[in-house]
């Protein structure tokens, strides 16, 4: 896959993906987008039916993260998953998936996140067209512990494609 060519040493913003609410969808795959607000309900223009819904706007579900390597390593397994596919916001590159453990925080673009819990696979990864009913519990039990990470944000901002994807100190 291809990287930005402003691509910082370390870790940066591979893909943004953001969906707005609209009836019967399901959110998945998440569009890109080139840049956004990361405010503290989540990216601009995102809506996240199961958080609102279900969880009451869950603050420690603002945004969703994932390693472009995750992404890669399911593509090694057989599984053709793109970035958006897993409803991520996030999609990084250059940050280990070990790296985001709950507590600890990282820049992205000029916002600053806090990870909050690991993200489950649930059945509406059977809407992707390579998965369905029948492959749906082999997709869910391959993302198992690899389905992303959520965030709150701690610190609003503005991020694009290419920003780096620092860990920030706790304060």
């Amino acid at each position: 896959m291809e990287q930005p060519s402003d691509r910082s040493p370390g870790g940066f913003v591979y893909r943004l993906g953001s969906k707005g609410k609209r009836a019967g969808e399901r959110g998945l795959p998440k569009p890109e987008v080139g840049q956004a607000e990361i405010l503290a309900e989540g990216l601009e223009g995102d809506y996240n039916v199961y958080r609102q819904t279900e969880r009451a706007g869950d603050p420690a579900m603002a945004l969703l993260l994932i390693p472009l390597e995750t992404i890669e390593a399911l593509n090694r397994d057989g599984w053709p998953v793109r970035p958006g596919d897993l409803g991520e916001n996030v999609t990084t590159r250059g940050v280990r998936y070990e790296e985001l453990r709950p507590g600890r925080r990282f820049r992205i673009g000029s916002a600053v996140v806090e990870i909050s819990k690991a993200c489950d696979p649930c059945t509406n990864l059977y809407t992707l067209p390579y998965v369905g009913d029948a492959k749906g519990p082999a997709f869910l039990r391959a993302t198992l512990g690899r389905r992303g990470w959520y965030a709150r944000v701690v610190t609003p901002g503005r991020t694009r494609r290419g920003d780096p994807v620092e860990r920030v100190a706790t304060g």
